[in-house]
């Protein structure tokens, strides 16, 4: 592999899909880079990917690296800390084979991943499963037992506008395959007009598809100035202790922001507010509901999770995956019995008017004429 091109750097992977250029090369420092990170580097079509970290984890499968190789972007691995202090925003570098190129001098040395090494790789991970899902469970119940007033009214539910009493309530989370899931459920929400709450970038997403969140609740990381800026009711999800670094970008934007203290998700929290609020059904898109989702966000157990679904279970309709129950393929052969479906009433509406009764007759006679019969 041989590549020149202008290097775009940050050590958060969803903050540069966000400024990359096509058939640029994205630099980041990424452990163990998890599918929603690949896909956005995908659909911001980046030529290689240099992560100067391990890119495949040693616990589990995780789906980045193969996403991105599939996708026929090449992953030069592990190629050292050093290249985020050492290359700048603009930079022109080379890639020759494993070695990263700069101004003539070679900079650093990493591992080009193949699919096969890819591959290889995740079947051992998934040999070390068992051990890793008996640890993940450990963690999660050792954590419900010190989060339990989570979901047993410790918490301080803040007082919002938005009325949910008697609505459906639609959460849109930016996990795996959201977009998708997203438009298979359009028909639904515009049918029914759910309460819409966007978690982070989960109200771009909303945007994306022509509709504007109701509200929006998160850290307020990793969402537009323009989705903050929509006119949604916002949340802050602060600490447990109050604390709420997300109020500083709030304020940062002349915006105004209620503050929802509690351990767990963001989307764990809209779901509690949701349910207290009286909402009559939660439809979740995105969300994070098994141990590969929480281990590609570096959480070691899932005890909030695990305990808002116990309470909210009742209402709860979890859409993620719902694009995968059924593809939109249209055969020809579908389409020709449609036509011919529709042709047949048509022509038996033709045949029975008068206009073309008299025609039919008159093409019979000519016939009978030039053959003389």
């Amino acid at each position: 592999m041989s590549i020149r091109a202008i290097a775009r750097v940050d050590k958060r992977t969803k903050d540069l899909a966000k400024r990359i250029h096509a058939n640029e090369i994205a630099v980041i420092c990424h452990k163990e880079l998890d599918k929603v990170a690949a896909d956005s580097l995908i659909a911001a079509k980046v030529k290689v990917v240099v992560n100067t970290v391990p890119s495949l984890s040693e616990d589990y499968p995780n789906q980045g690296p193969i996403t991105l190789l599939e996708a026929g972007i090449s992953i030069l691995d592990n190629a050292g800390n050093h290249l985020m202090e050492e290359i700048r925003e603009g930079d022109e570098l080379e890639i020759r084979g494993n070695v990263v190129w700069h101004n003539g001098q070679k900079i650093a040395e990493g591992n080009l991943l193949t699919l096969s090494q890819v591959k290889d790789h995740m079947e051992e991970s998934r040999s070390r499963m068992d051990r890793v899902l008996s640890r993940f469970i450990h963690n999660t119940l050792d954590y419900a037992r010190n989060e339990v007033d989570f979901v047993c009214g410790g918490l301080n539910i803040p007082d919002v506008t938005t009325s949910f009493k008697g609505k459906h309530t639609l959460i849109v989370v930016r996990g795996h395959n959201y977009k998708q899931d997203l438009n298979a459920i359009k028909s639904y929400i515009d049918e029914v007009h759910p309460v819409l709450i966007g978690v982070d970038g989960g109200a771009d997403a909303l945007l994306e598809f022509g509709y504007k969140p109701d509200m929006i609740i998160g850290d307020m990381d990793s969402i537009t100035d323009r989705a903050l800026c929509c006119g949604a009711e916002l949340v802050v999800h602060a600490y447990p202790d109050g604390r709420a670094p997300g109020m500083e970008r709030v304020h940062a934007l002349g915006q105004q922001a209620r503050i929802f203290p509690a351990p767990g998700t963001s989307e764990d929290i809209a779901m509690m507010l949701a349910y207290e609020n009286g909402t009559e059904l939660i439809v979740a898109v995105g969300t994070h509901s098994n141990m590969l989702d929480f281990l590609e966000k570096g959480r070691k157990g899932m005890a909030s999770t695990f305990l808002v679904r116990l309470k909210v279970g009742d209402i709860l309709v979890d859409a993620k995956g719902v694009s995968q129950l059924y593809k939109n393929r249209v055969k020809m052969k579908y389409v020709g019995q449609i036509l011919l479906a529709g042709l047949v009433p048509l022509a038996v509406v033709v045949a029975m008017a008068p206009p073309t009764r008299e025609l039919f007759r008159l093409l019979v006679l000519n016939v009978r004429l030039i053959l003389g019969v």
